[in-house]
């Protein structure tokens, strides 16, 4: 996510706004930062807007607009954050023990004082009348001056012995990996516990948005470098490497260790796609699926949804093309 605060402007331009309720279907939608998940015979999709902007689909085509998660921002986050007014960025869902779990994040334009949040819901059908989300409030935090990282684009990850794990970083110092606790509420133990799993090694260190995805004998960590947000000049681009451990090291195809810059490209922009990141990676109907945004030239460098099947090739995932 932004990390810039010149980024500031581009992003009210070309981000992902809370969108109007509507029953109209839309194929082309904005969207900035997107993870999805299909919840019965239904897609839903939630990136970054305020409240958490949220669509679903019955085909992943069509798209309709859903209420946003919150109607004002946490109060904890407002006092977490000087400044925060609810603009949430880059949200993170998954389904356990009967509830959906939406990790978020709450932050500063150009500082690291920042925070991941979560909440929980027993349906993401908004006509359901057991819809209801609860704030379970701060998960872990970052402080500018106290902390080298920046507590941003979460996303959960469980270990193969059903630890729960999140991920997260933007620039700073790189993307980190932290313990949960069994209820997946809190980080277990001491945030000085952080494992750093990529870097990069320019005075930048744009690197930002971890998904960790686990496919056969390995963890896939996918990350988002370059710069994202800046219409026509974005240079935002997917990368990978894998680990048989989630802890890591992971490494790219020529053995090049992701906290020494290393990454396989993945996906780059080209004339019609200014630049593509911060992706998810889905399995729907036993297929995978790259989810991620991208810069559309046709309408002026404007944040769109983008998928991608995901085929993999010597143990390495490859996407199909713009």
């Amino acid at each position: 996510m932004l990390n810039k605060p010149f980024t500031f402007l581009l992003f009210l331009i070309f981000g992902c706004f809370n969108v109007v309720l509507s029953q109209e279907l839309k194929k082309d939608i904005n969207a900035h930062d997107p993870a999805m998940i299909k919840a019965e015979n239904t897609y839903y999709l939630y990136c970054t807007g305020q409240g958490v902007t949220v669509w679903s689909s019955q085909d992943r085509i069509n798209w309709k607009s859903e209420p946003s998660v919150f109607s004002d921002a946490p109060k904890w986050a407002k006092e977490a954050v000087p400044g925060f007014k609810g603009y949430i960025w880059a949200p993170d869902i998954s389904f356990f023990k009967g509830r959906y779990y939406l990790y978020y994040s709450a932050s500063t334009f150009g500082k690291n004082t920042s925070a991941i949040g979560l909440a929980t819901n027993m349906t993401l059908d908004s006509s359901n009348p057991l819809y209801k989300w609860v704030d379970h409030g701060l998960v872990i935090q970052s402080e500018a001056g106290k902390t080298n990282w920046n507590a941003i684009d979460p996303n959960l990850i469980v270990d193969t012995d059903g630890t729960p794990f999140l991920s997260f970083g933007s620039f700073w110092g790189g993307l980190k990996l932290v313990k949960l606790t069994a209820d997946r509420s809190k980080v277990e133990g001491s945030i000085a516990n952080l494992t750093t799993i990529a870097n990069r090694v320019d005075k930048t260190n744009a690197i930002e948005a971890p998904f960790i995805f686990k496919k056969g004998h390995f963890f896939y960590l996918f990350a988002s470098i370059d710069f994202c947000c800046r219409g026509k000049d974005s240079t935002y681009k997917i990368i990978v490497g894998r680990s048989k451990k989630l802890s890591g090291p992971y490494v790219d195809d020529k053995g090049k260790l992701l906290t020494e810059g290393g990454g396989r490209l993945v996906l780059a922009g080209n004339d019609q796609w200014y630049g593509v990141g911060h992706n998810a990676v889905a399995n729907f109907e036993g297929k995978d699926y790259l989810i991620f945004h991208g810069y559309s030239a046709a309408n002026n460098g404007a944040p769109k949804l983008l998928s991608r099947a995901l085929k993999w090739q010597n143990g390495w995932p490859i996407s199909s093309a713009l």
